[in-house]
């Protein structure tokens, strides 16, 4: 193959390289760094087009070049990492919160894995928190994630960081609590796709958060008793099974060592059932938009307190605040009360 014409007008510092075969079109830098004098190549990827062969030779000689930048020193990617492997870190989380850990800082990594973390300002921040605020729980999420990582950055890796930028900016605080599930739509359940109602079923029964829930075992049910987590204080206890959860259960194939299972060793896990549920509720246009996976755990406490149990009972079972389980006791009170009123009447 013959060597490419020299062009009419001469490119300093551009030349052609016989590499695999082929002429490649290089940018041979050079520079001066502690007396000694240092060369490097930037290969153009031309694809045989003058334009691009030229355009690509200017970002060189302007040094616009992607290849002549420097990667930032202090980058979030370098930091979630260091966080991610931290024994001593890790060790102190449960298992439930490391998930939604890894979940919001996958999120701030999408569009900042290589950027300098000293750059982030409060005024950034501030601006990225207000343009998540069609979403409040995530926009909060975000001080948060950015919060912790900076102090950790900061007092356990000595990076040369500012004042955390996180603190000062109010936050949007706790949304409207989640709405407990209408019967109509407990009833819509029986149309749902297996894993959906599966997933319900395990909610409902366990009084459990829908992640811990959505990722029992089989072996977590041993006759009336059943092995439940606590995902945020990362607490395993045993609790009584209920003969409609163990009834539905005996109905269900094996498909491996999860109930929800996604192989042999593997859950479909919280994600994947949340697709499914929410593919499902759109179905059912915007009477369902309200209700969530959360809130099948929220009539739990409604259906047991209707049942007559005390505060203490409800506690036992869902492992709920004290201040949750009264909110949604006087759900239930009205309900029961009302229903009551009206039979007299009638």
């Amino acid at each position: 193959m013959r060597r490419p014409p020299k062009p009419r007008i001469v490119k300093p510092s551009l030349q052609w390289k016989w590499m695999h075969g082929k002429w490649v079109p290089v940018y041979r830098q050079t520079k001066t760094v502690d007396g000694k004098r240092k060369e490097r190549t930037i290969q153009l990827d031309w694809q045989g087009d003058p334009k691009r062969l030229d355009d690509l030779y200017w970002e060189c000689r302007s040094g616009r070049s992607e290849r002549q930048k420097a990667p930032a020193k202090y980058r979030w990617k370098d930091l979630v990492e260091a966080w991610r492997s931290d024994p001593i870190v890790q060790g102190k989380l449960a298992d439930g919160t490391k998930r939604s850990y890894r979940r919001e800082m996958d999120a701030l990594l999408d569009k900042n894995a290589d950027k300098d973390v000293r750059k982030t300002t409060r005024q950034g921040l501030r601006k990225v928190h207000a343009m998540l605020a069609g979403t409040p729980r995530k926009a909060d999420w975000r001080l948060q994630i950015v919060s912790l990582l900076w102090n950790y950055a900061k007092l356990k890796l000595d990076w040369p960081l500012d004042d955390n930028p996180a603190p000062g900016i109010d936050k949007y605080g706790t949304q409207r609590p989640f709405e407990p599930w209408p019967t109509w739509m407990v009833e819509k359940l029986a149309e749902a796709p297996e894993a959906v109602q599966s997933a319900a079923q395990l909610i409902l029964g366990t009084g459990q958060r829908p992640g811990a829930a959505i990722e029992m075992r089989w072996s977590d049910f041993n006759g009336d008793r059943m092995t439940v987590m606590d995902e945020k204080g990362g607490e395993q206890f045993d609790t009584y099974c209920p003969p409609d959860l163990r009834d539905y259960l005996d109905a269900l194939p094996k498909r491996g060592a999860y109930v929800l299972a996604k192989n042999l060793s593997e859950p479909l896990g919280y994600d994947g059932i949340e697709k499914a549920f929410r593919t499902w509720r759109k179905g059912m246009g915007d009477p369902a938009k309200p209700y969530t996976l959360h809130g099948l755990r929220k009539l739990a406490i409604i259906r047991l307190a209707e049942a007559g149990c005390s505060d203490a009972e409800i506690q036992a079972v869902t492992n709920q605040s004290a201040e949750t389980v009264a909110y949604y006791r006087s759900k239930a009170s009205r309900l029961r009360l009302s229903r009551a009123a009206q039979e007299r009447r009638e």
